[in-house]
């Protein structure tokens, strides 16, 4: 979760740089990368592949474990950072959305840390803390991202469970830019509609 209050902190700082608006949003879009190193984006690749490749259980994994990008993973990708791009270029920065996107980058980690956490009591401090990001959010006009959050969690679910049988890195990785796409969809609309 601390990565997600370092991505926050440089969006803010990216925000207040005399930039203009498509520089500001690029560097909005390559924030997360620059300080992930783009582990997770390699997760959602990985699993965008074995998602299309529409084979058993056994086959998807065996796309996992496979250190080749697939022509899907390319596809999707673009399709990502498209859409990512242009849903930066709508926001309009103010303290109040600065502070709702550092909580929703906080809470999609927190979500996905709790999603594979093995030990009860990192289960519980995670859920706790996915709890209270979440109350935070709804006070602040956050709610939507939220909701947004919850589908990209059921999904990341169903899917690791029908899918592959369970949960595995690049399925985290692929739920973390899901939940970080649909979470960034949510914020443009809360300001569309003058929630926030």
């Amino acid at each position: 979760p601390l990565v997600g209050v370092l991505c926050g902190v440089l969006w803010y700082v990216c925000a207040n740089l005399p930039l203009p608006a498509m520089v500001r949003a690029a560097g909005f879009c390559l924030i997360p990368i620059w300080v992930t190193g783009g582990i997770h984006l390699d997760g959602y690749a990985d699993t965008c592949d074995a998602l299309c490749s529409y084979g058993d259980t056994q086959k998807k994994l065996d796309i996992l474990k496979d250190p080749h990008c697939g022509a899907f993973a390319v596809i999707r990708l673009c399709s990502y950072f498209v859409a990512y791009f242009a849903l930066c270029c709508c926001v309009q920065f103010t303290p109040q959305v600065g502070a709702v996107w550092l909580l929703a980058l906080v809470l999609e980690r927190a979500c996905s840390g709790y999603a594979v956490a093995a030990f009860p009591l990192v289960r519980r401090v995670l859920g706790c803390l996915s709890i209270v990001l979440a109350v935070a959010l709804f006070a602040l006009g956050g709610g939507v991202l939220v909701l947004a959050a919850g589908v990209a969690l059921w999904r990341y679910h169903r899917v690791a469970v029908k899918q592959f049988g369970g949960i595995t890195g690049d399925l985290a990785g692929w739920f973390l830019q899901k939940a970080e796409l649909y979470m960034l969809a949510a914020l443009v609309f809360c300001q569309w509609k003058g929630f926030l």
